[in-house]
């Protein structure tokens, strides 16, 4: 039996397709102090508020950068990859134009860059996107280039 997905198949993500995600998630205190220390990142920028407040440009801690990123990726999952990605491949380039805050809501929108074909699995290929973040005042706060193996759409009698 076949599980349901909601995920694009190699032939449906045709470079230049973006696509804007409908999940919104509102990144909190809690959040990034837990993402913090699980991660063992114990950067004062992110758990330190008098650090944050007082010897920094920011005035308050910013949101760990990591954390960001993979709520960036788990909002764009339900659109672009789920139960149709074999692998996440590796990420070309990170950036973080602008900081994160506790209370920022983040929204996501992922474009196709390129696609080819696997040469050694004929039954899969690769997709290159583009995932970008934006806060809830339009300001891009991350960007994300990645490589993923994606499944090509199964015939009828694989169905």
């Amino acid at each position: 039996m076949s599980r349901p997905h909601t995920g694009k198949w190699f032939e449906e993500l045709t470079p230049g397709r973006v696509i804007l995600h409908a999940l919104r998630r509102t990144l909190t205190e809690s959040d990034n102090v837990t993402f913090s220390t699980m991660t063992m990142n114990p950067a004062w920028l992110h758990l330190d508020f008098d650090y944050a407040a007082n010897e920094t440009e920011f005035g308050q801690p910013l949101v760990n950068s990591m954390l960001t990123l993979a709520v960036l990726i788990g909002i764009s999952v339900h659109e672009t990859t789920l139960g149709t990605t074999v692998a996440n491949l590796g990420f070309r380039e990170v950036v973080f134009p602008a900081p994160v805050f506790h209370g920022d809501t983040l929204r996501g929108e992922t474009e196709v860059v390129e696609r080819r074909e696997s040469k050694s699995r004929p039954t899969q290929g690769i997709v290159t996107f583009e995932h970008r973040a934006y806060n809830q005042k339009d300001v891009l706060v991350c960007r994300a280039v990645r490589d993923a193996l994606m499944h090509k759409e199964p015939g009828p009698e694989s169905r």
